[in-house]
């Protein structure tokens, strides 16, 4: 069995979402370190990318303070070396496609399998364009997560039967951002990914509150956090990583409750 869909097992997973290097090293190896401590099953670390398809605004400043920063794919890598002196926690990465492929497929796969990355979130990966990819993750243990949306029709099916570790289901139309609002064809479309697949189904896009975070978890295996982590690290407030292990400590008691 994969080793992040063993991490949904009896629980429902909180994976919160940060950028790497954002806004220097020493913050993202401390924020995974206190998220992990405080209720993340997984943590979902971001390789900063010029053309981040996927990304509001929020999480498109937050690669401009990487960049700023001067992080690359091997500053990451350092960034969880260090993580790993810390947390063994699951990570997953959330990258773009021309990243790995830079990088060396095999090169890159190897590096996340020696640090303990299960998987791979890649928004620009469709389905019919991941075989040269697959394969040779699947030989280093790493994941190729799916990206699924209420949208994505006729081709719900064969995104989740291809799956492995958990799909992430994407909450509403758009780029990343907290939401108010969600679709009211979630349900039925986790349902649809049910039928097919014993493959764990995480939400994310726009989730914020412990509120929301309870309510989707009803239906879901998971609740994925991004842009309200990262609002937070951009704050850059003196109390950031108190106010990160609060925020987890919540999200997690909401959730566990529907345990």
């Amino acid at each position: 069995m994969s080793k992040l869909k063993k991490v949904f097992e009896n629980k429902k997973a909180f994976i919160p979402f940060i950028v790497a290097d954002d806004p220097d090293f020493d913050t993202t190896v401390e924020s995974v370190v206190t998220l992990a401590e405080n209720g993340a099953d997984i943590v979902e670390l971001g390789i900063p990318f010029s053309d981040p398809v996927a990304d509001g605004p929020v999480i498109q400043d937050a690669d401009l303070r990487a960049f700023k920063a001067g992080v690359n794919t091997d500053v990451v890598f350092d960034i969880v070396k260090k993580i790993r002196e810390r947390t063994d926690v699951p990570l997953v990465f959330l990258t773009y496609l021309n990243i790995a492929f830079k990088y060396g497929y095999e090169e890159f796969c190897a590096k996340c399998q020696s640090l303990g990355v299960l998987g791979l979130v890649i928004p620009d990966l469709s389905l019919e364009e991941q075989g040269e990819l697959k394969g040779i993750a699947n030989n280093h243990d790493v994941d190729i997560i799916p990206l699924v949306a209420p949208t994505s029709g006729d081709r719900i099916e064969a995104i989740a039967e291809s799956a492995t570790g958990f799909i992430y289901m994407v909450s509403s139309l758009g780029v990343t951002g907290v939401r108010e609002d969600f679709s009211k064809q979630l349900s039925t479309t986790v349902d649809r990914i049910k039928k097919v697949t014993d493959v764990p189904v995480a939400i994310g896009f726009g989730i914020h509150s412990p509120e929301q975070a309870e309510e989707l978890s009803e239906f879901s295996d998971g609740i994925i956090i991004g842009s309200a982590v990262v609002k937070m690290i951009d704050e850059g407030k003196p109390t950031l990583q108190n106010d990160l292990a609060n925020f987890a400590q919540g999200i997690k008691q909401a959730i566990t409750v529907k345990a």
